[in-house]
This record gives structure tokens, C-alpha cells and sequence, in this order.
């Protein structure tokens, strides 16, 4: 099964490794990118405005030309 960031990615085209790369430019480790990329976040159900995990969740949705939103699990 597909994680939410692999669902978007697949729409605008964009391989793993371009969504790695892309987050560490912004800063986030590629240990951490592989988490999101792997949709590992979508098991937690606080986010906080200023936790690390949500931090990352906007980089990844302005990699990905999206809103924080979208990246969260329906």
C-alpha cells in the first residue's frame, strides 16, 4: 500500500529519489524523508503547530506543490 506522499508524488511524477533530494535542500535529513516518504507519520493523531514532524510535513507538501493538508491521512 502507497503512502499518502507516494500517492501525490505519483501524480506529478516525481521518483523517490527526487523526493529525497528535494527535502534536503529544505533542510530535512534523509532519514526523516524516508519516513515521510514511507508514510510513517500517518500514525500519529496530535500534531502540534511547532513539532518537528509537522515542521517536516510542510516541507514535504511544498515539495510536493500542496497544501499541509493533503498529506494527511483521510
Amino acid at each position: 500500500m502507497c503512502s499518502r506522499v507516494q500517492e501525490l508524488a505519483e501524480k506529478v511524477n516525481m521518483k523517490f529519489d527526487d523526493f529525497i533530494g528535494e527535502m534536503r535542500k529544505r533542510g530535512c535529513s534523509e532519514p526523516t524523508a524516508t519516513k515521510i516518504w514511507q508514510g510513517l507519520y500517518e500514525e500519529f493523531k496530535d500534531f502540534h503547530d511547532n513539532d518537528i514532524y509537522l515542521s517536516n510535513l510542510r516541507k514535504a507538501a511544498d515539495v510536493l506543490k500542496v497544501s499541509t493538508g493533503a498529506l494527511l491521512p483521510k
